[in-house]
Formats: C-alpha cells, structure tokens, sequence
C-alpha cells in the first residue's frame, strides 16, 4: 500500500517554512549563548530536510520510497543510527569531525531530484548532522562554556546573505530549485562553519588534515593518470561524450566535473606550497617537491582553465604574504601583461577568437551578457533566488540550443540576476569581511593561516569564471578553519570586582617564608 504523506505543504507555506529555516541557521550563526544555538541549529536540521521531503513527495523518484513504507522506514531509522553513532564518537574525540569533514568533502552520489540529476554530497551531509547533533547536546547542557562565540560582521554579513537567499526564493519563478539550494547546501553548510569555526584547532589536528588532504589529493590524481592512460571515465556522461568529440582527453577522477576536481587539488597544492615556504628541513622540501610534482601533473589532465587560473592566484597570494606586496605584484602585473599581449598579438595560438568570444569561452560571454541584461530589467531585488536558469532560458528562447549551457558560470552574475542590488551588495560586502578575516595578520603567521587565505582567494577567483561560491562547502570550511585560527572565539573573562580577592601563596613562596622563618628562630 502506497505510504501517503502525514502531512501536506501547499500554497503559501513551502515559502514560509524556507523563510524559516534561513533565519534559524542565520540565528545559529548569529547566536551568543550555546543553548540559543543550539535551539537554532536544531531547528534548521530538522526543517530544511522535512521542507524538501515534502516538496519532492509526489516525484517519480520517490515512488520506491512511498510504494514500501516499512523498508523505507527501516532505511531510515539505520541512517538515524549511524549519524547518532557517529554523534557519540564525535562528543568523545574532539578529532573524528574535521578529520570526517574533510575526508566526505570530495564525495558526490548523483540523485535524481525535481526531475533532474543531481551530485549531492551525501555523505557530508551525514557528518554535518552528526556534528550538529553533537553540538547541540552539547550546548543544551552548558551554561558558561570555556570559550564564548563572539560573531564580527563577517558572521552577521553570512547569516545576511544565508536569510536573503530564502526571502528572495518567495518570489522565484523556480522555488523548486531555490529550495532544493536551500536544503543541500545553504542551511547545512552554514551549520558547517559554526562547527569548525569553534573547533580548538591543535597543531596535531593541523597535521593530520594536511596529511588527509595530501593523501585524497594523491589518490585522486591517481585515478586521473589511470583514466588517461585507458581513455576511459568512471563517471559524467557528458565529459565521456565531450571527449569521444575532440582530439583532448580531460580526467575528472572521483569528481563528475573536471573544474570540480582541478579546485580540490588546487587546495591541496597551495597547501603544501604555504608548508615549504617555512620549512627548512631539506628532507621536507624534496617531499613536498615530488608531491606537487603529482599533483600538478594531476592539475594538467583536467584541462580547466579555471584551476590553473586560481593556482596562481593562490601562489601570487602566498608569495604577497612571504615576501611583502612591493616585491611581488610589479613582476606579477608584468607577467600578466605580457601573457595579455601574447593573446592579443596571436590569438590563434591561445585558441582565442577575438571575433567571436562566444566560442573562445564555451558559450560564457554570451551568458554574463545574458544575465546583464537580467539584472537590467529588475535591478533592485531581481528574479528571485535559484531562477537564473529559468529566466535566462524565458529570455533567450528559440535562440537556444537543446542542450545549450544555461548556467552563468559567473557568481556575480547569478547573484546580480537572481538577487539585484541588494544582493549584490551584500555578496561584496562578504567578499571585503572575508578577505580582512583571513588576511589580516596573515603574514608572517603560521603555515595554516597563510594556505587558507591563499586557497580561499583561489577559490573565489575560481568562483569568477566557473560557478559554486556558498554552494561550495569548501567555501564554507575555509571560513570556519580561517575563523578558528584568526581567534574569532575568545576565552570568555571573568566578571572584574571592586576588590580583588586575596592570592593564594604557590609553593615556592611558602618554602621560602619556612626557610625565613628557620633562619630567624635560629638567630
């Protein structure tokens, strides 16, 4: 017997309840006191999944689901259990959700949702509701923790753009698609930053991550080389197809888009550059050498542009912050200038066509001009949040080919678009309070401290002439660890008094007064 749903969302209420869930992570964000967030974080993890469960209810992909209730059931009182497992480990050894958090970040299961297929990071998710599950019986039960959560304007401008992104999405024409947006990616990845960003990020937790990162980025790259040499890939059928047509072949490894795949090893390169430039050891340097060596040679398979781009931002990032700007930006600036000209004066060889950049850029131009002229006509508050595929294709029409891209590429664009001014301006504004969190003191600082801002700085490049800013949870996860190690949590101070109680002796100081009281007895 079909399993109906015990409860129906219609009309207005799919919107409020998205409304709702935003404003709870924003409150999580935002909240002081653990036991306020707490509250807020288990209210945005209950919400968010009960709001896409019911939006997708009907869809042909749940019918497994409805048509066998009780081994759906038993499928989900099992998922239950492993994140409560995972829970009680996680309560236990302060270690098991970073090293969990990083080692789920690559890994996406392609579902089918809303119609389409989608590369949903499922098992991260998993880890982020164990994690929050943690945290939540953990600040229901304190009262006056150790460390307070003292939120700056980088906190309130998230919990800004994580609220206007659901208040914008009442008004989408796609509402499906900003809720699906709101429910895998905005509301659990803001829950992501609050957990790391109030993780004690110990040396040793340092160690073991870049260990971890190294070690997927290697095994990773790997599974490129493997690709390769076969002319095989294990996943996305469009890059099969994409290949079978040009002379190149592009490896996307794990990962269902080889740009994808080019931003993880991207991190874990400036990760290991930002270790060498303070390393002295030699043994060190001609290990993390032969390493980036691997890497790079990974790096290069996927053929994106976009990758190699943010790999020298990062690098011309980790340099600014070793050698000082003076000596750094003046022979970047040239460099870049030279490769400009170079472009200009033979475009041909650089497989660029000044006269048609629409091809030169795999359809980009056309589409940053498409969403122009999006924000052109509704400049204030724009289309609404998720609607950029659907208003571009309204605008374009017949213009467009059956399986022509439709996606900016560009996330000022998409916001610019989506969101207007309002929020375009509250994107900028982020951009400025992240950028001052995790550069500032920076250099000269420790080696986690320098790889985060330069891969962070890579990453939002990236997010220029690709895609996916706070739908990345990389995003997210370099906020939080930057967070952590910018000492954004502070230890709480106690309450001054008038009068300072009086200071209990150590010991040194009472074996010093019996030695004084020894000597004058004996005089």
């Amino acid at each position: 017997m079909p399993l109906a749903l015990p409860f129906a969302l219609a009309g207005p209420l799919p919107k409020a309840g998205a409304v709702v869930a935003v404003l709870l992570a924003a409150g999580a964000l935002l909240a002081r006191e653990p036991r306020q967030r707490a509250l807020a974080m288990a209210g945005a993890l209950l919400l968010a999944p009960v709001l896409l469960l019911a939006d997708i209810w009907d869809s042909p992909q749940l019918a497994v689901v409805r048509d066998h209730p009780l081994p759906a059931a038993a499928g989900g009182v099992v998922a239950i259990g492993v994140v409560v497992a995972l829970a009680v480990a996680m309560a236990r050894n302060a270690l098991v959700l970073p090293l969990l958090v990083l080692a789920a970040l690559p890994f996406r299961v392609p579902i089918e949702v809303g119609g389409t297929t989608s590369n949903l990071l499922v098992p991260l998710y998993a880890v982020i509701a164990a994690g929050a599950l943690a945290a939540i019986a953990r600040g229901l039960r304190e009262e006056a923790p150790a460390t307070a959560w003292s939120p700056a304007w980088l906190e309130r401008l998230l919990a800004l753009s994580v609220a206007l992104y659901g208040i914008q999405a009442t008004y989408s024409a796609d509402f499906d698609k900003a809720l699906q947006q709101i429910a895998f990616f905005v509301v659990p990845f803001a829950l992501l930053f609050v957990l790391l960003a109030q993780l004690e990020w110990t040396p040793r937790l340092l160690r073991l991550c870049l260990g971890l990162l190294v070690g997927l980025a290697l095994a990773f790259s790997a599974i490129g080389y493997v690709e390769y040499a076969t002319k095989h890939i294990f996943l996305n059928p469009k890059l099969i197809a994409s290949n079978d047509l040009h002379t190149y072949f592009r490896t996307n490894s794990v990962f269902f888009d080889p740009n994808i795949y080019g931003r993880f090893l991207v991190v874990a390169m400036l990760a290991v550059t930002a270790t060498l430039l303070q390393s002295t050891r030699a043994r060190t340097v001609w290990v993390g050498a032969a390493v980036l060596a691997a890497l790079w040679a990974g790096l290069v398979l996927t053929l994106s542009q976009s990758s190699l781009g943010a790999l020298l931002v990062g690098l011309a990032t980790l340099a600014v912050l070793r050698w000082g700007a003076k000596r750094v930006l003046l022979p970047a600036a040239a460099v870049v200038a030279l490769a400009a000209a170079a472009v200009l004066v033979t475009p041909g060889t650089f497989g660029v066509n000044l006269h048609n950049l629409d091809s030169s850029s795999s359809g980009r131009s056309q589409l940053v001009r498409g969403g122009g002229d999006l924000f052109a006509a509704r400049p204030v508050a724009g289309y609404g949040s998720g609607s950029f595929v659907h208003e571009y294709r309204r605008l374009e029409g017949r213009k467009l080919a059956p399986d022509a891209a439709t996606a900016s590429h560009t996330i000022p664009v998409t916001v610019a678009a989506e969101q207007g001014a309002i929020g375009l301006v509250a994107y900028l504004a982020l951009l400025a309070a992240a950028f001052f969190r995790l550069l500032r003191g920076a250099a000269g600082a420790s080696v986690a401290r320098s790889a985060v801002a330069a891969a962070f700085l890579a990453l939002v490049f990236h997010t220029l002439v690709y895609a996916a800013f706070l739908e990345d949870p990389m995003t997210w996860a370099l906020l939080g660890l930057g967070t952590a190690l910018a000492a954004t949590v502070v230890p709480r101070r106690a309450p001054a008094t008038a009068v300072s109680p009086p200071r209990e002796p150590t010991a040194a100081e009472r074996a010093a007064a019996r030695q004084a009281s020894r000597l004058g007895t004996a005089s």
